[in-house]
C-alpha cells in the first residue's frame, strides 16, 4: 500500500472521498496471537454485509511471549509481511473505514508499542490493542445471530492463541443477548503448546492441560452457578474458534475445509471428544494429514482440544453450535452502524 494514502487514527482512509460521496467499503483486521485475518465488506440494503475480500495467514505473533514477555524479531517480521498484504487489499478495494485490532500477544508483550509504531510506519495501519472485555464484546457481536432465542441462557467461548474468552449471557425479548459475566483465561493454544509440547502429547500430559484450564474456570462457575442451569436444560453453548471449526470439519469428514458447511452447524459433545481422542493418538505428521488441520496448525490442535474438553467438563451440555465468525464480523457490525448504513 502506498502510505501517502494512509489510514488515520479514526480508521478513515486519508485522501479518499468521504463515504457520503462514494459507496462505503468497510474492513476489519484482527491481529491475534496466532493469526492475521482481514475481512473487507460492503453493507447490504436492509442490514448485514457482503464480504468482497478476505485474507488469513498464520503468523504466530505470540510465539514465545508467554516465556519472554517480548515479541520476537521473527514473529514481528512474519506479522508485518502479512499486514503489508492487508494494506494492499485496503487500497485496492477502496476501503473507506477500517478498524484494526491486536489482542493477547500485544497485551502481554513489553515491546508491543515499538511493534505498533513499526506497523503504522511500514503499512499505514494503526493497530488498536483492545482489552479482553472489548475482544469478547466484538466476538459476541459477530456470532450472536447463531444464538437460539428460545433458549434462556448461552455460554459463548472463543479459544484463541494467547487466551480463552468466555461469556455468560441471558437472552431477552427477541433473542437479544445481555452479558451477565465474562472471563478471559490467559491460556490459549500457543502458550499451552509451548508449555506441554505439540508433537506427541501423552494421555497424562493431556489430562494435565485439561485440569489446568478447568482450574482457571472454577471461579467463573462458582460465582455464576452455570452448571445448575445446564442441568435444567436452560443453556446453549456456542463456540467460535479454529479449534471448534476444525473438530466439526473432521467429524463431518470434509476433504477440504468448507465454511458454508461448518458455520452454524451443531457438534455433539461426545463426537467432539471422540475426534479429540483420535487426534491425541497421532503425532504431528498424523494430525497434519487431515485437510482441515494442515502442517501450520498440527502442533496446536491438541491444546485446543484440551481447552474445549475442560469447558465441556465444567459445563456438560450435550451439543455445541459452531461459529466460523466472530471478532472481525463484530467489527464490521460496529463500523456499519457508526456509518448509518
Amino acid at each position: 500500500m502506498n502510505i501517502e494514502l494512509g489510514i488515520d487514527r479514526q480508521g478513515t482512509a486519508a485522501g479518499m472521498r468521504p463515504a457520503s460521496y462514494t459507496r462505503p467499503v468497510f474492513a476489519a483486521l484482527d491481529l491475534g496471537t496466532n493469526n492475521c485475518r482481514l475481512l473487507v465488506a460492503k453493507p447490504l440494503v436492509g442490514g448485514g454485509f457482503r464480504v468482497i475480500d478476505a485474507f488469513s495467514r498464520i503468523v504466530r505473533l505470540g510465539e514465545g511471549v508467554s516465556r519472554t514477555r517480548m515479541l520476537s524479531e521473527a514473529a514481528m517480521e512474519r506479522s508485518l509481511a502479512a499486514l503489508r498484504i492487508c494494506a494492499a487489499k485496503l487500497e485496492r478495494r477502496g476501503v473507506t473505514a477500517v478498524r484494526a485490532v491486536a489482542t493477547e500477544a500485544c497485551r502481554r508483550a513489553e515491546n508491543c508499542d515499538d511493534f505498533i509504531d513499526l506497523v503504522e510506519r511500514e503499512t499505514g495501519i494503526p493497530l488498536d490493542i483492545i482489552s479482553t472485555h472489548e475482544e469478547a464484546r466484538l466476538a459476541l457481536a459477530g456470532c450472536a445471530p447463531l444464538l437460539d432465542p428460545a433458549v434462556r441462557n448461552a455460554l459463548v467461548f472463543d479459544i484463541g492463541g494467547g487466551s480463552t474468552e468466555l461469556m455468560w449471557l441471558e437472552l431477552g425479548s427477541g433473542g437479544r443477548p445481555r452479558m451477565i459475566d465474562q472471563i478471559s483465561v490467559p491460556q490459549g493454544v500457543v502458550g499451552l503448546t509451548e508449555s506441554y509440547g505439540g508433537d506427541r502429547v501423552s494421555a497424562s500430559t493431556y489430562v494435565t492441560m485439561v485440569d489446568e484450564i478447568a482450574e482457571a474456570l472454577a471461579a467463573f462457575e462458582a460465582r455464576n452457578g452455570i452448571r445448575r442451569s445446564v442441568e435444567r436444560g436452560e443453556v446453549q453453548m456456542l463456540g467460535t474458534s479454529g479449534t471448534v471449526t476444525t473438530l466439526a470439519g473432521i467429524h463431518l469428514g470434509l476433504q477440504r475445509y468448507e465454511r458454508s458447511v461448518v458455520d452454524g452447524s451443531y457438534l455433539q459433545i461426545d463426537h467432539a471428544r471422540a475426534v479429540s481422542r483420535r487426534l491425541l493418538e497421532l503425532d504431528f505428521n498424523g494430525r497434519a494429514a487431515y485437510p482441515c488441520i494442515g502442517r501450520e496448525r498440527a502442533d496446536l490442535v491438541v491444546a485446543g482440544c484440551a481447552v474445549l474438553e475442560a469447558i465441556c467438563d465444567t459445563w456438560p451440555v450435550t451439543r455445541l453450535r459452531i461459529a466460523d465468525r466472530g471478532l472481525r464480523e463484530g467489527i464490521l457490525v460496529d463500523l456499519i452502524a457508526a456509518n448509518g448504513s
